[in-house]
Parts: C-alpha cells; structure tokens; sequence
C-alpha cells in the first residue's frame, strides 16, 4: 500500500520548488519557464519578450526568433503578444525518458544589434500514460508438489511517466490459492511475485485465471492488465536457480562482433532430465536486445552479435531464463545490466544557431555576424568540443556559453578586395586521439560607396575638324567604378563653364549613361580654336562621390574660306578698283598692291597671286607673294591709257579656294592731274569751255590748300601723342561724325616694301564727308600719305570679321610669347590705337569699328600670315 501526499504536503512541495527555481535563475541568469506536457499548439508559456525586457516592436524591427537546441521547433513568439506559445506536441517521455528532470534549452535570437538568450522550459510531467505489461497472458507451470509460500516471479509492467504518475503498485484478482507479493531490486523498483497461498491440487483445479492489474499514483489512477493462466503439472519440484539474480558486465562500444560478454550459471537439484538447464533470452526481451546479443542454450555465455553504440543505448538490462528439461519444465530467472563504455568515435559537429549576416564593409571591430553551437556525442573529455578559425583572419570566435559562440568581426574589411568570406571553423574535442571536423561559412561584404568613379586618364584631347555635323559623336570618355551596385553605377554631365562667355552646354552635351559626348552644333575654327570640357562623373551611392575629367576639343581648320581682298576695295567705284600710274614710270615702277587675307591658317591661308587677264600682258606683272603690281618694262606711248587687269587670288588649301579683283589703271601724262570720272574714260578737251577749266583750276586749287592745312594739323597731333619710332601718325579726332558708330570703315594696308602702317577709315553712311587716318614712313619710297574715301556700301564688320579668325582669345599670348623667345631675329610688333571717341575694349573685337595699327620699319608682312595678342599689341608671327 503506497503512501499518498496530503494537500498540505503539496502545497510546501510546491513552495519549496518555485524558491529553488528562482535562486537557479538568479544564480544562472537565464528564463526559466515551466508547463505541463501534452499542452495544445498555441498554448502561452510565457510573454517572453516582457521577460526579455523587449518591446513589441522589437519583435518585428529585431527579427526575434526562437532556436532549440533539441532540433525540433517546439516552440514559437507570438508576434503581437511577445508571448512565447507552443508550436507542436511535447512528449515528455520521448525527450526525456526515465528522467526525473526534463528541461528544454531554447536560445532566443534577435537582431540588429544581433543578441542571443538562453531560456529553459521545464516539461512536467503528466499522468497520460498508462501502465502496461509486454506480453497481454502470462503462462505458468506450476507442479501440484509446490509447497505454500512459494513464489513464482511476474512480469513487471512499465509507466513512462516519472514521480507520482509512474508506477505505484500491482492488485490481484481475488482468488482462493494465491496472493501478491513484492521483491525489492537494486533498482528500488518491485517486482511482482505471485505467492502460493493454499496447496495446488492438479486433480480438482488443473487451471487458474487471474487478472495482473497495474496501477499508477496519477489522478486520476491510470491501469494495466495482464492476464494470468497459471497450468498445473506434476511434480519436477525444484527449479534452476541462478548463481546470481542480477549480472553486471561493462563492454566498450568499439567490441567487435563475437566478443565475449559475460557467462551466467543456473543450477538444478533435480536429477535427470528435471536437472538438465537450456538457456535463453526471456520471452519479454526487447528485439533490439535480441539483435544485438545472443545466449548459447548449453553453456550459457553470451556474446556481440551486433555493434554496440553508445550515443543510442549507454546501457542493456538482459533478462536470462534457465529451464530444466523435466516434466513438467522448471526455471529460474537472473538479470544482466551491461553498460556501454564510450569512446571517442563521434566527430564534433558545428551548428549555424543563426543565419550568417551580411556584414557592411564600415562595419566597427565586434559586429556580430553569427551564432555557432558546437556539440560532440560523446561523453566526457570526449564530448568537449573546441572552436578555432585560421589566424591572420578578419573575423574571431567569441566565447558566450555552453559550446556557443559569436562570429565577431577583427578588423577592417574592404569589399572591392573581398566580397565575401568564407571562414573556416575547425572542431576539435579533448578525446585520445581527438577527432575534428571543419565548416565553411560563407560571409558577404555589403558595399558601402567609399571609392568615387575614375576616369580612364584625367584628361583628353580630342581633334575635331570644323564644319561638322550637329549631333555627331565628339568623343566617348570612360570611368569606372570599383564600388558595387548603385554606388558603382555612373552617371555623366557637363560642369557648367564659359566658352567666349557662353555656356559650354551650348555648344556640347553628353549622354549621362555612357559618356557619349555631342556637339550641339557644327563648329567654325575661324572664331573657335580650342575649348575644354569639364566632364564629371557621379554614382548613385548615398553620399554620392564623383570625380572629373578635362576634354580638351581642338578644332581642326579646313578650308572654307575663300581669300577676301582687303585693298584695293573694289565696293566704293562698284566692282573695278581704279588706280594712276604716269607715262614715265619706269620698269619695276610699283602700281599698286593687292592685299588679300584667308580665315583659315596653314596651308589653308597661304595666299599667291597672279594675273589671269591683262590688257596688255608683257606691261604689268603681281608678285606672287606680296600682290605687289608692278611694270614689266617701261611706260610707252603706244601704251592704252586704260589698262584693266583680272588679278586671281588663291589659297593653298584643298580644294583651292579663289578670290578675283579687277583692277582699272589709267595712264597718265602727269602725276597730279586730277582725274573727275573714274568709270568713265577721259574725254576730249577740246570739247571743254574755258569757263570749266578755270573751275577745275579753282577746285584743285582749293582742295591742296585743304588737304595741306589738314596734314599739318594731323601731323603736330601723331608727333604729341605718337610714341612708337619710325612713323608719324595724323588723325582727325574732333570731327562730330565720328561720335555716330553707325558709320562705315575700311582698312587698308599699305605695303610698299616693308610695311609702313595700317589705316582704318570711317564715315557716316547718311553723309559722304570725310574721316580719315593716315600713317606715314620716313622710309617709304615716295613720303606720301593716302587718303581713303568712305563707302556707304561697306560694313566695317564684314571687313574686320576677316581679321578676326586670326586673333585669338588670350590663351595662344603664351604661345606668342613662346615663339617671341624662340625666334633670334626681332618680331614685327604693331602697337594698337584706338579711336578715343569709342569706348570698346580690344578683348571684344568684335565689337571695336576703329582701330589702328602702328608697326615698326623692320616689318614684313606677307601675304599669309598670324596674328597673336600680347596686351595691347599685335605681333606678326612671320616677320623678315
């Protein structure tokens, strides 16, 4: 009869439990929860993440997970509660067995930051199981001859459950011949026995029915049954009886098939057959018992019939029955408890308890990157398990509990050098000899914009030939981007900068996927030589970094211009050009000089003269270089006095570009007779009254005196504000004509030998008075000045816009003053004087409409020539 626990006994028992399991969590500083087996899915154990001193949201923002260690998700987070729940069915028995402590270890994960926590939940036990009995009917033989008070050993049955709700005690059938009694093992458990109470008599009860009943402590009280059938035989009195009822024997679990366990002796007092043992299993043994033992039925030695494991059964309890050969059959019964000796036959294994994390590559020194559990089925120094990773590594092992770890980072890391990382964890345990194993886990680097793009080469010179297609490819600049992603995708503009105080995006755009640049629109090297790109390139990374390139876009000149005459201008007469030149003149007598220029440069701009059409061809000849018109031979009388020549004016370009003139000379009989019509050939004068004649002497007259006052006065005003040597300059400055910029101009450039001056002339376009400069050489050939008449057909800017394709903006002074270095002989340098009634500045020469060039004795300006701007000079590159 067992002893039951009062109210009051339950009630301390209970006290005293939950004051040690809080010290146990105090001391161990881990949740402890604790539930009953067999409780539904979704039943509550807890609010873990109030115990975890989470909040709600950290469930969702953290990512918090449950993790057992016992490889089945038992359990789960409530994800709007926080409350840990159960995820499937618990078995206290099929986890813990006989156990009298079932605690489940759960490691609780979250992250960002990444942490883990241990909790444990404690399975109580249930009374859900019953007792039972393996075999359903026990058979047994019992003589008539058996004296009172002998017992005959019963199946014990078994209860899963532990404490209270296992097994208590056994009832018998009520019956005239036999009781119950009980025999106390090693073990502290009972086995049953049943008792003979009243002599057997064969002859008026041969069979006995009982009922074995089992019963557990549970509430409610949970049974078992087994049937009894007890036969009568006759007499063979005496059983074998062992020499031991309980065999213990140690085997290591590397034995080997066919060694030798143990030998178990039984002996009968009967003689004959009824003292002949066989030995065998008893009938309850368990089949994996049978598969891995066997039993000689003579000798009674058993040996390994099959492999043993230790980490499957540490121990076997092998039931051996003994029966005599009598009739009818005697046993006797003896247990063997074998343990299992371990040896280190398992591997370490290592458990990712968390998926790696991808780590950024800014990440600081110990950013936790994973969890890792490390076990050995072992036991012992063989089950101690030790972690390491290579040396030299950018990650580390962090010890934090029981065979668990973080995989922390060591040190700086550098995606663009490695975008992931394979670690290499080694196992290890304490065994003789150790056995270990290895995992790789895989690591990925998350980019973080740290390089900026890079061009292939920090500048580029491009060669474009002008005149070119709008919307052409200019050229293709490259960057790279050694980042990953959006922060190594790049995107391409145009840094906004100034091109002849224009926008540089006027002229050009770029394609901002792939560095494509185009022009907006085709180019003119006569007004743009040489420009630069500011090309940057920019990620997509946050904070996005960028670098830039310099396109340096030189345009190349080809030739499309034509030479444009400068002198003689053949718009003020219309479309011939008339000069004078006397009966006398002499060969080689200089007529006049046709000075043309070419926009373009280089060969492009050489110019040659020649005459392509001639009155009298073997009279006048052109210089081929200068354009100077010249006699041949002398002047004779048979000579037209109207001679017209077609000069023909080419480059050297490809193809030719070509200019004509047409120049009208009269011929002469005196060098100062006036000449009144010069589209008209001379009439007769004896035609003329006299009245006409002396009013041509008065007119002639009157204009000298003019012109001479007006020479003087020019004359004293260049010697006072001239400062150049060798030239005298006269100007008219007070005239109210000019204070009108909207007036006409032409320029002429007089190069009789070396070249003497450059004169700009003006006037209004409503008037026909005169404006004029005029320049004179001590060293010119005849000391006289020239005047220049206005035309009201001539635009002063389509003549200057000639001159201004060779002067460029500041950038080429370097290269004049490079090359004024480099020549030995002295440049020919024109000082520049403006006009004091306009207020331009020469950097905008464009908009100057009077200008005059002064040059020094020793220039010789060729037909072709540069022009390059030092302060408030012009030097002729090309001087003699």
């Amino acid at each position: 009869m067992t002893k039951t626990i009062g109210y009051r006994d339950w009630r301390w028992l209970t006290l005293w439990w939950h004051h040690f399991f809080l010290l146990w969590s105090t001391i161990d500083g881990q949740t402890r929860y604790s539930i009953p087996e067999e409780l539904k899915q979704g039943s509550v154990v807890g609010n873990l993440a109030k115990d975890l001193g989470l909040g709600l949201s950290d469930i969702f923002d953290r990512k918090l997970r449950v993790a057992s260690e016992a490889g089945e998700q038992y359990f789960s987070v409530d994800a709007g509660k926080g409350e840990l729940v159960v995820n499937d069915r618990i078995d206290r028995e099929a986890l813990c067995g006989q156990s009298a402590s079932c605690v489940l270890p759960l490691q609780v994960v979250v992250e960002n930051p990444l942490q883990s926590h241990r909790i444990e939940v404690e399975i109580r036990d249930t009374n859900d199981n019953s007792p039972s009995f393996l075999s359903r009917e026990i058979n047994l033989k019992i003589p008539e001859s058996v004296a009172i008070g002998r017992r005959f050993l019963l199946e014990s049955a078994e209860d899963p459950d532990v404490g209270s709700n296992s097994l208590k005690t056994y009832s018998l059938s009520k019956n005239d011949y036999f009781s119950l009694k009980f025999k106390d093992t090693k073990d502290g458990k009972a086995v049953p026995e049943l008792a003979l109470e009243k002599p057997l008599d064969r002859e008026k009860n041969a069979l006995h029915q009982l009922v074995l009943t089992a019963l557990d402590g549970g509430t409610p009280v949970k049974s078992g049954t087994s049937k009894i059938i007890i036969n009568v035989l006759d007499i063979n009195d005496n059983s074998p009886t062992f020499s031991e009822n309980e065999y213990k024997v140690s085997l290591k679990e590397n034995s080997t098939k066919g060694t030798f366990v143990i030998r178990v002796t039984a002996t009968d007092a009967d003689d004959g057959l009824n003292g002949e043992v066989k030995y065998s299993f008893g009938s309850r043994t368990p089949d994996f018992v049978l598969s891995t033992f066997e039993i000689s039925e003579i000798t009674g030695e058993i040996v390994l019939k099959g492999e043993l494991d230790y980490e499957s059964f540490k121990s076997y309890l092998i039931y051996v029955t003994a029966k005599d050969k009598g009739t009818p059959e005697m046993e006797g019964h003896c247990r063997v408890h074998l343990d299992v000796e371990d040896i280190n036959d398992n591997v370490p294994e290592i458990t990712l308890t968390s998926t790696p994390s991808p780590v950024r590559e800014d990440a600081p020194s110990d950013t936790v990157v994973a969890l890792i559990s490390a076990r050995d089925l072992d036991s012992g120094d063989n089950g101690k398990v030790t972690l390491k990773i290579p040396k030299r590594s950018s990650f580390t092992l962090k010890p934090s509990y029981s065979n668990n770890y973080e995989l922390v980072t060591s040190g700086p890391l550098d995606r663009e050098s490695f975008s992931q990382y394979n670690i290499e964890i080694t196992a290890t345990d304490s065994g003789s000899p150790p056995l270990s194993s290895k995992k790789i886990i895989p690591v990925s680097v998350t980019d973080v914009n740290d390089n900026p793009p890079v061009f292939t080469q920090p500048s580029y010179n491009v060669y474009l030939k002008e005149n070119g297609v709008p919307g052409s490819i200019l050229y293709s600049v490259s960057a790279s981007d050694l980042d990953f992603g959006e922060n190594a995708k790049v995107s391409y503009s145009i840094l906004d900068s100034k091109v002849q105080d224009v926008s540089v995006s006027s002229y050009v755009y770029i394609n901002s996927d792939n560095g494509s640049i185009y022009s907006m629109h085709s180019f003119d090297y006569e007004k743009l030589k040489v420009f630069e790109i500011r090309v940057q390139a920019k990620d997509q990374g946050s904070p996005s970094l960028s670098s830039n390139a310099t396109v340096h876009v030189f345009i190349l000149d080809q030739n499309d211009n034509a030479p444009a005459v400068i002198y003689p201008s053949s718009a003020a007469l219309g479309s011939l050009s008339h000069q004078r030149m006397p009966r006398s003149a002499k060969a080689g007598h200089l007529v006049t000089k046709v000075t043309a220029v070419d926009a373009d440069s280089g060969h492009n701009a050489w110019i040659s003269y020649r005459v392509a059409e001639a009155t009298d061809a073997s009279l006048f000849t052109v210089n081929q270089y200068t354009g100077e018109v010249r006699t041949k031979r002398a002047v004779s009388e048979q000579d037209d006095s109207s001679q017209r020549l077609l000069i023909e004016i080419k480059d050297d370009g490809e193809p030719v570009q070509s200019a004509t003139v047409t120049v009208s000379i009269l011929l002469e009989d005196g060098l100062h007779e006036p000449i009144l019509d010069l589209r008209q050939k001379a009439v007769e004068p004896s035609k003329k009254s006299g009245r006409l004649t002396l009013y041509l002497i008065v007119s002639l007259a009157s204009v000298s005196v003019l012109s001479l006052v007006t020479f003087v006065i020019l004359a004293v005003k260049c010697i006072r504000n001239s400062r150049s040597s060798g030239s005298c300059c006269m100007r008219r400055s007070d005239c109210d004509d000019y204070k009108n910029p909207n007036r006409n101009l032409q320029i002429q450039l007089n190069t009789d030998g070396p070249i003497k001056y450059v004169e700009v002339l003006g006037g209004d376009m409503l008037s026909q008075s005169q404006s004029f400069r005029s320049c004179m050489s001590p060293m010119s050939e005849y000391s006289d000045f020239t005047l220049i008449k206005p035309s009201s057909t001539t635009d002063f800017r389509e003549v200057i816009s000639v001159l201004d394709a060779s002067l460029p903006d500041s950038t080429w002074t370097f290269e004049s003053q490079q090359v004024s270095r480099e020549l030995n002989n002295p440049l020919c340098v024109c000082s520049l004087t403006r006009f004091p009634f306009f207020n331009y500045s020469f950097s905008h020469f464009l908009s100057v409409e009077g200008f005059v060039f002064i040059c020094s004795q020793s220039c010789r300006i060729l037909s072709q020539y540069d022009l390059y701007l030092k302060k408030n000079e012009i030097i002729f590159n090309r001087a003699i």
